[in-house]
């Protein structure tokens, strides 16, 4: 049931974690779990459940057999929720908060930093260095190339924001300019992908889609692996129809050493750690501390996704 103004002041939390808490977060009595088995046994008589490991799927695998019967309130220290829109989740009618505002610039300049990298052919620079030879090249200008920015919320937003100060070109791609980007790809140096997984963006960087990229573009994703057919992708690098790719989220996690996405040229990976800076944990948790002190004061919770849509509704 959604949360209402009623509320008892000390619920039942229950968390599923990956790792250790910060200190100093006040959670009551508070349950834990590690894995779906624990968190069926748990979840019974709690109202609150903090997902404080966001890459796992324990609420998805232990949901059928889970008593959920008093849970109000879900909350997940990530800004992406999409592992939490399956159907017994969305269907139960119950409110689900995330963590946005947390990754926005972190991301953006991670993106920004990405970006430079490339241009300026910094990994052929180390590799060099590491070699111990001094070769001289040109590099290319990034002021007044061209970047699509496939996102419309406050992630992508900053990201046009970081893009824009070096003198770039962005266009942003929110849900409502989706059926522009086939016309806006062919304009692309870099296509940067930053919006929620949902099932209108799985699968959205396809053959098709890349094939309408110029050659000399490169794709950079943050959002979600499987945004990206990551077959398509190798395809068009390997015959060199895109210049490269810088990639921090894949379809699996962590990449398999067999994939040919480690070693193809102009390719960066990094291990889903865009918005991860020192002190991101503890900034995750003062934004679940703020929200448990709303909810224990029946007060309305801050940053309520529309599970529908997959993502917090900004302002129309």
């Amino acid at each position: 049931m959604p949360v209402s103004a009623a509320q008892r002041h000390d619920p039942q939390v229950t968390v599923l974690h990956g790792d250790h808490l910060p200190d100093g977060l006040d959670l009551g009595d508070a349950r834990f779990a590690d894995s779906a088995e624990s968190l069926v046994a748990a979840l019974p008589g709690s109202e609150v459940l903090l997902v404080w490991d966001f890459l796992s799927d324990a609420v998805r695998d232990a949901w059928p057999a889970a008593d959920t019967s008093a849970l109000r309130w879900v909350h997940t220290a990530s800004a992406g929720v999409d592992r939490l829109t399956f159907p017994g989740l969305v269907d139960a009618g119950i409110t689900v908060t995330n963590s946005r505002g947390v990754f926005d610039v972190p991301i953006a300049e991670y993106v920004l930093g990405l970006v430079l990298a490339q241009a300026k052919d910094l990994a052929r620079t180390l590799a060099l260095q590491g070699g111990r030879e001094w070769r001289h090249r040109e590099t290319e200008r990034v002021a007044g190339r061209r970047a699509v920015v496939v996102g419309g919320g406050p992630i992508g937003a900053a990201i046009a924001g970081h893009l824009r100060a070096v003198g770039m070109q962005v266009d942003v791609v929110g849900r409502r300019e989706f059926p522009d980007l086939p016309q806006l790809l062919p304009q692309a140096a870099w296509l940067v992908l930053a919006v929620p997984l949902t099932e209108a963006t799985r699968g959205m960087l396809d053959a098709a889609a890349l094939a309408l990229l110029p050659p000399q573009a490169r794709v950079v994703n943050v959002g979600r692996g499987a945004l990206v057919v990551e077959d398509d992708l190798v395809a068009a690098l390997r015959e060199g129809r895109i210049a490269g790719a810088a990639l921090d989220v894949f379809a699996t996690e962590p990449l398999p050493a067999s994939s040919p996405l480690w070693e193809l040229p102009g390719v960066i990976v990094s291990p889903h750690m865009s918005g991860d800076v020192a002190g991101w944990r503890a900034e995750l948790a003062e934004i679940f501390a703020a929200n448990l002190a709303r909810y224990r004061a029946g007060e309305p919770l801050a940053n309520v996704v529309d599970m529908q849509l997959g993502y917090v509704r900004g302002p129309s």
